[in-house]
């Protein structure tokens, strides 16, 4: 099996249950927004989605209405997954020119609004070319361009023929960052890109497999956000194992290779000696990190409330978990690339502490949480609280007591649907008898 497949072997799963969640959501969507038209807010939500989306669409459609469309590519590219193996591949075009690298480095946006990245976002339009995932060698110009983009370093003017004018609406992800709307390409052209110096030594690099690339990039402090994008596009591996990625899926892929090689490094390490929380709140989302003194066990608890992204219409908090202890996981987890994501934020900062502990992270999402932004937010906003100074406590009942004060859900609930947390408040250890 090639590495590139190795790393995605875990992270491919069914997305039909979203599928039909989508379908009823949107069709209960319509009657809802019929009767509220923006100024009532029979949905629950804070804001109007629709109304935010309507407007970042205004904005841009007059620049996109043409079957040709120039600008600095920030650099971005989209690798659809529909149709797997045969999927569609392209640049993502902003129809404005200078340096544009904002758009698609989720790095740098904990500090920007809803309205902010949707509005950046919404400005991408998708080229889109179809072609068999294991084309990465094809002389073709379209395949050719898309590759050399995703490995650039910095914003590239791009020109593309569309065989049609761009449609569709702004596509939100919960996996992925958001974009505008899309076309089939007829061709597109770049100026000279010029490669990001680590990524195009992996690149060149066909005997080096793809998860030692990738480690090596993220030890080389390349950002996160350029390394799951050249992953996306078949740059790692041994040569005759390279292919092209769906961008859903090369972003957990990336985050699950990266914090399964920190995990490694975790569990050789000593305990920490306190109970410690940290906490954030951001976009309407509230985090909680409980670190404990044990050896390494991980949870993510979401609990999402009604007229949320994916409670929209439940009329309870919904709350799910996903968990490993010491001898990890065999299986994908059900909450997705969330787990992941924050999983690898948790290792890094207890790999450079070089400590271990067990890792509970509660996350409450508001209502305020109006649209889905992409998983970066759950990897950037746990690495947010993990900079933030933590409260000490001398057992886990004070620590659990302090997290309850934060958050709205009752304490004796998140227990209830926490793994862990029943484990290490119920389980008896081999210490207890030594007291």
């Amino acid at each position: 099996m090639s590495s590139n497949c190795k790393i995605l072997k875990n992270t491919i799963f069914n997305f039909n249950n979203q599928k039909t969640i989508q379908k009823i959501s949107n069709k209960e969507s319509t009657n809802v927004c019929a009767l509220c038209r923006g100024t009532k807010l029979l949905c629950g939500k804070l804001r109007c989605p629709v109304i935010v989306k309507y407007h970042s669409r205004d904005k841009v459609k007059p620049l996109i209405d043409t079957f040709k469309i120039g600008g600095s590519s920030p650099p971005s590219v989209f690798i659809g997954r529909i149709g797997y193996p045969k999927v569609s591949i392209g640049p993502m075009i902003p129809p404005v020119m200078g340096d544009t690298s904002i758009i698609d480095t989720p790095e740098m946006w904990l500090d920007k609004t809803i309205d902010d990245i949707v509005d950046f976002r919404s400005m991408l339009v998708r080229g889109k070319h179809t072609i068999d995932v294991y084309d990465v060698e094809s002389p073709n110009k379209i395949i050719e361009y898309t590759r050399e983009l995703a490995l650039s370093k910095n914003s590239v003017y791009t020109e593309a023929e569309f065989s049609k004018k761009p449609r569709g609406k702004i596509a939100f992800y919960d996996e992925s960052q958001p974009h505008g709307p899309s076309a089939p390409l007829k061709k597109f052209d770049i100026t000279n890109p010029k490669y990001e110096q680590n990524i195009e030594k992996a690149y060149y690099d066909t005997d080096l497999k793809a998860k030692d690339a990738v480690f090596n990039l993220y030890t080389n402090k390349v950002n996160i956000s350029k390394i799951q994008r050249a992953f996306s596009v078949g740059a790692f591996g041994v040569k005759k194992h390279r292919k092209f990625v769906p961008t859903r899926w090369s972003i957990t892929a990336v985050d699950s290779n990266i914090g399964e090689n920190l995990i490694k490094n975790t569990k050789t390490y000593p305990w920490i000696n306190e109970f410690r929380v940290y906490y954030h709140d951001q976009f309407d989302n509230r985090w909680a990190v409980i670190m404990t003194p044990s050896e390494w066990q991980y949870e993510l608890i979401e609990a999402w409330y009604p007229n949320t992204t994916w409670n929209p219409y439940g009329r309870g908090i919904s709350i799910f978990n996903s968990y490993e202890f010491f001898k990890g996981r065999t299986t994908y987890a059900e909450i997705g690339g969330c787990y992941y994501a924050a999983r690898l934020a948790v290792n890094e900062i207890l790999n450079k502490e070089r400590r271990q502990s067990g890792v509970v992270i509660f996350r409450e999402a508001h209502p305020g949480y109006i649209l889905p932004i992409g998983v970066w937010n759950v990897r950037e906003s746990v690495r947010k609280a993990l900079k933030e100074p933590y409260m000490k406590f001398e057992t886990l009942d004070q620590a659990l007591i302090f997290i309850s004060n934060k958050m709205d859900i009752p304490l004796q609930r998140w227990i209830k649907n926490s793994a862990v947390l029943k484990s290490q408040l119920y389980q008896k250890r081999l210490e207890d008898f030594q007291k």
